[in-house]
């Protein structure tokens, strides 16, 4: 079995119940989204599953822990990875899940606690 198309697990996490199974051609990692049966999905935690055969273990399965979402129509790429909102609000999260504490919902553009910050004075 290829490593790119191991059997990958759904689960979504409240209330707490599996999806389904499918075999996927990427992994995928917290903060992407993933479309399952129709449904758009935010994932929020990855585990892999080994197995013991001939005294070692391999990778026997994916699970993925999710949420149900919708793809963020505003995102910002810092440092080689996708936000949402915009990054240069000094409210904004930084984080592939939250947008910010003052507006989660957004939208970033008629926000009225946007306040523009530099990339590089945030840190």
């Amino acid at each position: 079995m290829e490593p790119d198309s191991l059997p990958t697990e759904v689960i979504l996490t409240h209330p707490r119940q599996c999806l389904g199974r499918a075999k996927l051609d990427w992994t995928p990692q917290p903060g992407n989204y993933l479309d399952f049966e129709g449904k758009t999905y935010a994932v929020l935690e990855r585990r892999h599953r080994y197995q013991l055969k001939a005294g070692r273990y391999r990778l026997h399965n994916i699970a993925l822990y999710v949420q149900s979402a919708q793809r963020p129509a505003e995102k910002s790429l810092v440092e080689g990875r996708w936000v949402i909102g915009d990054a240069t609000c000094s409210y904004n999260a930084h984080s592939e899940i939250v947008r910010c504490a003052v507006n989660p919902g957004g939208p970033c553009k008629t926000c009225r606690f946007y306040e523009n910050v530099t990339l590089n004075s945030r840190e």
